[in-house]
């Protein structure tokens, strides 16, 4: 009898326990949600899982949750390496006021052309070769190369005047790299597709369609072709010389940046690209997004094409952000133009 009685105690106070730590647990949540609100756009935008499943309810909950986020972001990200193939840039320029309100609070947008009138938009979609840990060395091989998209705009600190880009949001064709890069990389609002293909046939041709099923991922489809640069036009001719103008303010971009207002901080992770400007290969075709027209517009593309990159990804590094950001830090408001490079 006092050893069912004992028994009867303990498990009484493994529930007792396991509610109070539930408890504790959605009162983080709470606060934290506080904290970190919804937001349209970058890590606090709502994550879905692209198949009506119960476990992608259960994989949403723990995309979603501010408490886990909380826990998992001070988890050191070791350095990482990818052999990448088939980085297919799609770009659009468009007026800078569309995409003020996809700028981070304590950054500004690079503004380009004559009064700062317009700013650029990419979205870049490549195949990963064996993505992981760089200390793994020769075993990277056994890890998988999932298909990648990074939809940016270009960003400036304007207490450091540190230039880089801005992940809108971004997306995988695998569930766990997903939930990793989200849970623990700060830039990284990573989401997951129903279906990516990319591909590229013996004439050169690049076929890319990007299904997010039901989930919270962008979808875009293209046929490109390779061509001749053409001379630029329209709003491209304002805000570059050349074509060559237009490639080398595009590509070098070796960092990813965001803030963190409740810390407060500039979180930048510093990669390693290594882009030649002559490995630009210009493409022409048709480009569809539902995604991508509703940041801007009708604007019409210039695409191109690089055939592989040894990707590094090297640390993260932060920057103090003033608890109250100045007015002109943000948004885009009163940031001066990057003048024209010189042809």
């Amino acid at each position: 009898m006092l050893r069912a009685v004992s028994a009867l105690l303990l498990w009484a106070a493994l529930v007792g326990l396991s509610i109070l730590g539930v408890c504790g647990a959605l009162g983080a949540e709470r606060v934290a949600r506080k904290r970190r609100p919804w937001a349209s756009h970058g890590r606090l935008a709502p994550w879905t899982y692209p198949v009506r499943r119960p476990v992608g309810w259960a994989l949403g909950v723990v995309a979603n949750s501010r408490f886990v986020c909380a826990v998992t972001e001070p988890v050191p990200v070791p350095p990482m390496r990818s052999d990448i193939t088939d980085v297919i840039y799609v770009n659009y320029v468009v007026p800078a006021a569309s995409l003020g309100p996809y700028v981070p609070e304590g950054l500004e947008l690079q503004r380009l052309g004559d009064g700062g009138k317009w700013a650029m938009f990419t979205f870049l979609t490549y195949r990963h070769g064996h993505f992981g840990f760089e200390i793994l060395g020769p075993l990277r091989r056994l890890l998988g190369s999932p298909v990648q998209s990074n939809w940016r705009i270009y960003v400036r600190d304007p207490r450091t005047k540190i230039e880089g880009i801005y992940f809108v949001t971004n997306a995988i064709s695998a569930t766990v790299p997903s939930l990793c890069a989200r849970l623990t990389a700060e830039a990284m609002p990573m989401h997951v597709w129903k279906r990516a293909r990319l591909s590229r046939d013996h004439a050169g041709k690049v076929t890319l369609a990007l299904d997010p099923g039901v989930g919270s991922a962008p979808d875009a489809e293209a046929e490109l072709t390779p061509c001749a640069a053409a001379p630029l036009e329209g709003p491209w001719r304002e805000c570059f010389d050349s074509y060559r103008d237009f490639v080398s303010y595009c590509v070098p971009q070796d960092r990813a940046m965001s803030t963190q207002p409740w810390v407060p901080r500039v979180t930048r992770q510093e990669i390693q690209l290594g882009i030649a400007i002559e490995d630009c290969e210009p493409l022409t075709g048709g480009v569809s997004s539902r995604a991508a027209r509703a940041i801007v517009g009708d604007a019409k593309p210039l695409s191109f094409r690089v055939a592989s990159v040894r990707f590094r990804f090297a640390e993260e590094a932060y920057d103090p952000l003033p608890p109250t950001a100045p007015a002109a830090a943000r948004s885009d408001a009163n940031v001066p133009a990057r003048p024209r490079a010189a042809s």
